[in-house]
């Protein structure tokens, strides 16, 4: 600005206090923790300051007249209105530190992410970054996502974001052609995948497609298997594990950092054979312990993945309870059913009691809303059980989603899931939950 006179120097100044004030107020809310909203606030900023690696300025706009009529004011509140941009001088962001990008893409809401990939090579370069795996490791997890298999496109997958409460149809590239996949367990924002054949095991990360097929397993059992999978610390990056177990005892455990599969051993003789597995319950994990639920006696069946321990619990389920699946959150173990008596049927959550090893009503879902299977022969899957939990309540005539915060004891219904372009509602077969992360790689 050497060319300017005093004059025009201080005008310019003036003009650009309004930016200054926002660029630092963007300095420190990029150091702070912040929710969803705030990040969709400033998402279209950045995205207009890092195309191409270089600050492209919009074109200044004129202010807007000071009244406004009552249909303006009213389409400005309604959802996903584009808020209005300020001018941002070339010469002040392209001084913009390009740490504090990747702070600011690490806050934005996972969602996002299949945007800004696309912005420039730079931004999608970001993810093989490790100061941007630092920045991501800052922030706290957000609500699990929910990876589902459709009837009508076994070898699709549809991830469903609670949060927004919006679907997302992914790419799946990586598997072979025909053949059809289903997500059975989850760790560390990867997915866990078995072919319906029972043979082959896929790991990978639905956001960014990072993908591995393990090895062949030692142990010939194509008959079905629960699975279960753990972290061996906080993140991917210290390897995971994988265990397979059948009803008849074998099992085996696959370690990622080796890259193999082992036998750590046999069932003990004080676990009655053969398990009689309920695959109906995906298995849930406590630290390194994993629980799959048995049938025959009833209760849980846990391994634990350090020690290589196996014990049993003899847990009577209760009465009346049906399409029984285990959940977890935080260290608890929870149950969900479907409680039918009569002609009614409604959906209840159990609570374990680690006391006295008995299942303790904790909540169920609104009456209001067991009036619609009143009468319906209704069965019931489980699609994820980590804090958050979506049902699948399907009969003949119907196929409803709901979700349910277990902290927060919130039911939700879900909307339809419909294919890119189409209008059909896709019904919805199985899934899992997992912790959508941007940085876990299989």
């Amino acid at each position: 600005m050497s060319h300017l006179c005093p004059r025009m120097f201080c005008s310019k100044i003036e003009q650009n206090f309004k930016i200054l004030k926002e660029l630092t107020f963007i300095q420190r809310w990029c150091l702070a923790n912040v929710d969803d909203t705030s990040a969709d606030d400033y998402y279209s900023l950045v995205m207009a300051a890092g195309k191409s690696g270089s600050c492209k300025m919009l074109e200044p706009f004129k202010p807007p007249p000071s009244k406004k009529s009552r249909k303006e004011r009213n389409r400005e509140k309604l959802p996903g209105s584009t808020p209005t941009l300020e001018v941002m001088e070339q010469e002040i962001w392209k001084e913009f530190p390009e740490d504090l990008f990747e702070a600011v893409i690490a806050r934005l809401p996972i969602a996002t992410f299949f945007r800004f990939r696309s912005v420039c090579r730079k931004w999608n370069s970001l993810l093989d970054s490790q100061s941007f795996s630092q920045h991501c490791a800052e922030i706290p997890p957000a609500n699990p996502w929910f990876y589902t298999i459709t009837h009508e496109n076994m070898n699709f997958g549809a991830m469903y974001d609670p949060s927004t409460r919006k679907w997302h149809q992914p790419t799946i590239s990586f598997l072979p052609s025909k053949m059809i996949a289903l997500p059975v367990a989850s760790a560390g924002g990867l997915v866990c995948f078995l072919d319906i054949g029972h043979r082959n095991f896929y790991v990978c990360n639905p956001l960014t497609q990072s993908f591995k097929e393990l090895p062949a397993r030692s142990v010939k059992v194509w008959s079905r298997v629960a699975v279960g999978m753990t972290l061996n610390g906080n993140s991917t990056s210290g390897g995971y594990k994988i265990l397979w177990v059948g009803c008849d005892g074998e099992y085996e455990v696959y370690d990622s950092v080796k890259n193999s599969w082992s036998r750590p051993g046999s069932m003990p003789s004080n676990i009655k054979l053969p398990l009689s597995l309920n695959f109906r319950s995906q298995a849930v994990s406590v630290g390194s312990t994993l629980y799959f639920m048995r049938s025959d006696p009833e209760g849980i069946v846990s391994y634990n993945m350090v020690t290589g321990v196996w014990k049993q619990f003899i847990i009577p389920g209760p009465l009346q309870l049906s399409d029984l699946t285990l959940a977890e959150y935080e260290g608890r173990i929870m149950l969900v059913g479907l409680l039918t008596k009569n002609a009614a049927t409604c959906v209840c959550i159990w609570e374990l009691q680690k006391m006295t090893l008995l299942w303790k009503e904790v909540d169920r879902m609104p009456n209001i809303w067991c009036l619609e299977f009143y009468g319906k022969h209704i069965r019931m899957t489980c699609l994820g059980n980590k804090g958050m939990l979506m049902l699948s309540l399907r009969s003949r005539q119907m196929n409803r989603l709901v979700t349910y915060n277990v902290i927060s004891r919130e039911w939700l219904k879900v909307p339809g899931c419909f294919v890119p372009r189409g209008r059909k509602r896709q019904w919805i077969a199985c899934g899992t939950a997992f912790y959508p992360c941007l940085t876990a790689t299989a």
